[in-house]
């Protein structure tokens, strides 16, 4: 029994998505998050300064005594999980956009992809992508300032609204059958996709397979809380925009500690 916490980033409050995946599928895991809202977005970062920030955060996780750190951020992962894993030993979970099965899923073969510059213009998604979408056509699309808008609380303001028909509509005439969400952010902005694309498109996002991740590598390493009578405990950390994350996790545990704090 190993009562050490699982340990998230993430570039704000977008990877509460994947954290609330992971809790749910392991409730008796304690749990430190760590949202680094006073820099968000990362996507519109350099590739330097995305690999700072996240050995900042890694080794505020591990200060903080963490057995394993997922990484919760698409942006983090495909500029500096490689990085990560070669300079610290404990294990790392990351995130990508879920290319894989959205190319299975696909009947028309046009699939559609709303992520940040930072996740679209990376290596690590050049090269998923060449694995994966052979024969398929992909419509790759910036979305820009839909993190901004959320981690401002913002998601059911008129600008988002405008922003997402502006994304979504060459999407449509491009007739994806799916489409990938890739940000931990957009999870949050499934319902209005949703008007937008109408019920056939499939949404595809990343958080159930990263939360079934954790669990396998945390068997694998006999590092997991087996106490199945224990109810794990969460603390939150953020430097900014704590209201935002009162109200995205207003239906999560009572457990839940929000701490304000720069870290």
């Amino acid at each position: 029994m190993n009562k050490q916490p699982i340990g998230f980033f993430d570039s704000g409050v977008g990877g509460l998505s994947i954290w609330q995946e992971v809790t749910s599928l392991l409730p008796q895991e304690d749990t430190i998050y760590l949202a680094d809202s006073l820099n968000a977005p990362y996507g519109e970062k350099c590739t330097d300064e995305i690999i700072k920030l996240s050995v900042k955060n890694t080794d505020k996780l591990i200060e903080l005594g963490c057995k394993i750190i997922i990484v919760a951020c698409n942006t983090a992962t495909t500029n500096a999980i490689s990085y990560l894993r070669n300079k610290y030993p404990i294990p790392f979970i990351g995130i990508e956009p879920a290319i894989k099965p959205a190319s299975v899923q696909t009947k028309s073969k046009n699939i559609g992809i709303l992520a940040t510059k930072g996740t679209l213009n990376s290596k690590l998604f050049e090269e998923t992508s060449n694995k994966y979408l052979e024969g398929i056509t992909i419509i790759e699309t910036i979305a820009t300032g839909l993190v901004t808008l959320i981690e401002n609380d913002q998601i059911e303001s008129e600008e988002m609204s405008i922003l997402l028909d502006r994304y979504i509509s060459p999407m449509l005439t491009k007739k994806i059958d799916c489409l990938v969400l890739g940000c931990s952010h957009y999870p949050f902005l499934i319902k209005k996709i949703r008007t937008k694309l109408g019920a056939k498109i499939k949404i595809i996002d990343s958080g159930l397979a990263v939360a079934k991740q954790t669990k396998n590598i945390l068997d694998i390493k006999q590092i997991a809380n087996n106490a199945l009578d224990y109810q794990g405990k969460h603390l939150i950390y953020s430097n900014t925009q704590i209201q935002t994350i009162k109200k995205l996790i207003k239906h999560s545990m009572r457990n839940t500690i929000l701490i304000k704090e720069i870290f």
